[in-house]
């Protein structure tokens, strides 16, 4: 059996040189670049352009990506010219367009199969070994006319918010290369973010859409599950159904995520498992109802709280009413969503990589949950006891191999959780959506995962609940508005200080690795300039209605510096 180098030294070769083929960057690109899907097609349609000439400029800009932020992982730029050429014979000889998507040129998560491509998911097991059939996703967004020209890079396993594997290397962030792109959809994000797609697809078990896009200042939908097709997505933990994963629309609009739900929502394709719901126009009420919160679990950075707060202004400057809320029992949340996750002690989810090296940001789950029992207890013990921080040791706790007694109790705890987020949220409130915060930071070193990974209960939370959520980018970071000031330095001598909170504000984390041990994750003056998003949530099954919310919050925030070609060298950070 070849090794891990001579299975992957190829494949790295063969993807440099497909990107080497790319046409020069060139400022002729530029107009293909700054516009919607939507209005790339209507310009194709129009005559104007050719589904040629906006494949090219979006292959050469997609080339810049990949040198910029190692976002890519399968090169299709050659077939892709090849469809192209295709869809603008048939314009001419029908003058008719394929559908709502002719001519964009697209990019999918490694994840997704596409004929003829690899979907390796970072696994050298995967490599070399090319899909027979299209995704179902794929296949339908390709009979609307869509054009695939790449596939992008993911984290191991898909279980970490940042994107990096052994086989493919790491991806960082667009506008600073100290800091991931998120994950575990965090190519395809870095890749929108630079323009080198025009529309997107990703999926999200506990933010793998929404916190690579906040990440990189673009647009996403998580759908509710089974309103998507699954089928030809390779499945990292194949069973897991205590939390399921969804797949979903990145874009830099809010309108182009609307074409994917148009296209795809409660389309069966080849699953039985798709809710037979087909997409149903929404119909707001003229003043929309929104409940609100900053805090979550850790409390939020400066950044994080400023974004909901000028959020909350600019909706109730448009006449709608915002209401303060207080999520019930944050901690619950977070750990029915590890309990079951790991319920196996994560020995299929690591599977998956077989005999590859293990990503560092994956070492701490692939061990803790899986040993003895009396030695898991002494590290619970250790982080009430020796770290100070029971928040922690109940985590521990919760994140480990089970009988399928305990997971039965488990799945009970998460079904009563989410009667009672209905009861004191939906119901007791009224709400028409939930403006909610991102991470409790906005950006993620490379390499500090470990230490932070509590962070991800802003966003577990709605796969939990199983909510529809929208992401889109509010502001960007400002030193002036954001640094940390003694609210986060020094906090209440009363106040427990967890080992994330260490992490993000103090450094110290005995948690956090060497390299970022005495550093806190967020520094708003090395992050200056970066993305910072919200989530719009609904109500289980009302996509379409989060989609028209966050029409809304788009319009009220207006005009601010995102969206297609906004991306260049006055917007990175410095």
């Amino acid at each position: 059996m070849p090794d891990f180098k001579a299975l992957t030294a190829p494949k790295l070769a063969a993807r440099s040189k497909a990107i080497s083929l790319a046409p020069a960057a060139s400022a002729s690109h530029a107009p293909y670049l700054k516009v919607s899907a939507i209005e790339i097609v209507r310009r194709i349609g129009a005559g104007e352009w050719t589904a040629s000439q906006v494949v090219e400029a979006y292959i050469a800009r997609a080339a810049v990506a990949q040198g910029a932020t190692n976002c890519a992982t399968e090169i299709l730029f050659e077939d892709a010219v090849a469809e192209a050429k295709a869809l603008d014979d048939e314009f001419a000889k029908t003058g008719k367009l394929r559908g709502v998507l002719h001519g964009v040129p697209m990019s999918m998560k490694d994840q997704f199969d596409i004929r003829g491509y690899d979907s390796s998911m970072g696994y050298s097991k995967l490599l070399n070994k090319p899909a027979a059939t299209d995704s179902d996703v794929t296949a339908v967004l390709r009979a609307a006319g869509a054009i695939p020209i790449i596939k992008t890079n993911v984290p191991q396993t898909l279980f970490t918010l940042e994107c990096g594997n052994p086989v493919w290397g790491a991806t960082n962030n667009p506008y600073h290369a100290f800091y991931s792109s998120g994950g575990s959809s965090g190519g395809e994000a870095a890749l929108l973010a630079m323009d080198g797609s025009a529309f997107g697809v990703g999926s999200d078990i506990g933010g793998s859409l929404r916190v690579p896009t906040a990440s990189c200042g673009t647009y996403s939908l998580k759908p509710s599950m089974q309103r998507v097709s699954y089928v030809g997505a390779v499945d990292p933990c194949p069973g897991l159904d205590g939390i399921i994963s969804v797949a979903g629309p990145m874009a830099r609009t809010v309108e182009d995520l609307e074409v994917f739900a148009k296209l795809l929502l409660g389309v069966p394709g080849r699953s039985h498992l798709v809710a037979p719901i087909p997409y149903r126009e929404p119909k707001l009420p003229e003043r929309l109802r929104f409940g609100y919160y900053t805090d979550y679990y850790v409390k939020a950075s400066p950044a994080t709280k400023r974004a909901v707060q000028e959020t909350v202004a600019a909706l109730r400057k448009q006449g709608h009413e915002c209401v303060e809320i207080e999520i019930p029992t944050p901690e619950t949340a977070l750990n029915i969503y590890f309990a079951l996750c790991g319920g196996d002690g994560y020995r299929t989810l690591f599977a998956g990589p077989g005999s590859d090296p293990i990503d560092d940001a994956m070492k701490p789950i692939a061990s803790m949950p899986r040993l003895p029992m009396f030695i898991r207890n002494m590290i619970v013990w250790a982080a009430n006891n020796v770290f100070k921080d029971p928040q922690l040791g109940r985590l521990l706790k919760a994140n480990g191999e089970k009988s399928v007694e305990e997971l039965f109790k488990w799945t009970a705890i998460r079904d009563d959780y989410v009667t009672k987020f209905y009861a004191e949220i939906w119901n007791k409130h009224n709400l028409d959506g939930i403006i909610a915060p991102m991470l409790a930071t906005p950006h993620i070193p490379l390499g500090s995962w470990a230490g932070v990974f509590q962070i991800v209960s802003a966003t577990a939370l709605y796969n939990v609940v199983n909510s529809p959520v929208g992401v889109l980018p509010v502001t960007r970071i400002d030193p002036a508005l954001d640094a940390l000031t003694p609210e986060w330095t020094s906090p209440p001598k009363d106040m427990p200080l967890t080992t994330v909170y260490k992490a993000l504000y103090l450094g110290g984390s005995p948690l956090a690795p060497a390299h970022h041990a005495k550093s806190p994750a967020y520094n708003a003056e090395k992050m200056a300039g970066m993305p910072v998003a919200v989530q719009v949530v609904g109500r289980k099954w009302e996509d379409e209605k989060v989609l028209a919310m966050m029409k809304v919050v788009d319009g009220a925030l207006g005009p601010r510096g995102f969206g297609p070609g906004s991306f260049s060298a006055e917007t990175k950070a410095a």
